[in-house]
């Protein structure tokens, strides 16, 4: 578990992937690592996540895959069987939470409120996801929360691009970003994993510059 949040802090940056068509799954991987992030995030938010997380969980080896938008435990455990190394979740489940830290999975739920980053801090947690992070405030929510909250780390997910990476990353309470900016729907669906390389190479520059 920790190893994956090391990977996670490492890179920085986590992209959060929406695969409408499994065999674009293991192309868009490689393009990912090519550019230097070896993380991604394939939401439950299509039918076919689970088998494309099995995909490149198994034929692609550098790349640490997770899930993301899992809403309950029947996706978690659904997730996990196909290979996802950790768990993100829009807002806060106990039952998810509980789930993947007894299968030793790395988990991320969202929270935004102090009673969330409460109840993730008293469930042994102290990295969380906040989204969405535009809609709720971006870095001035964050900043604020941190302030009775200096133990917890935030993964803004929600209005993070390559123009304001540098900003989220340099702040000392940001784990990470997760972002889409460089795997949006079209380059994906069109096949345009040179730029989807171009673009991550550019995000891991950034974190590279700020965190070294």
């Amino acid at each position: 578990m920790t190893n994956v949040m090391d990977i996670i802090a490492q890179v920085g940056i986590v992209p959060v992937v929406k695969i409408n068509d499994v065999t674009k799954a293991v192309p868009l991987a490689n393009a990912l690592v090519a550019g230097g992030i070896n993380v991604a995030e394939i939401t439950f938010r299509t039918s076919c996540a689970a088998e494309a997380i099995a995909k490149v969980s198994t034929e692609c080896p550098d790349m640490v895959v997770g899930a993301g938008t899992v809403l309950n435990v029947a996706q978690a455990k659904q997730a996990i069987d196909a290979g996802a190394k950790f768990i993100v979740s829009p807002g806060y489940s106990r039952d998810v939470v509980k789930y993947c830290q007894s299968q030793g999975v790395a988990v991320l739920p969202g929270c935004i409120t102090p009673t969330e980053i409460m109840m993730a801090l008293e469930d042994g947690l102290n990295v969380v996801k906040f989204f969405p992070a535009k809609e709720f405030g971006g870095l001035p929510a964050m900043k604020a929360l941190s302030a009775p909250f200096a133990q917890v780390k935030f993964m803004p997910t929600g209005g993070v691009s390559l123009e304001n990476l540098a900003e989220f990353i340099s702040a000392k309470f940001i784990y990470a970003c997760g972002g889409t900016f460089m795997v949006k729907d079209t380059l994906i669906n069109e096949g345009k994993f040179d730029e989807i390389t171009k673009l991550s190479k550019l995000a891991t520059d950034i974190v590279k510059e700020i965190r070294g």
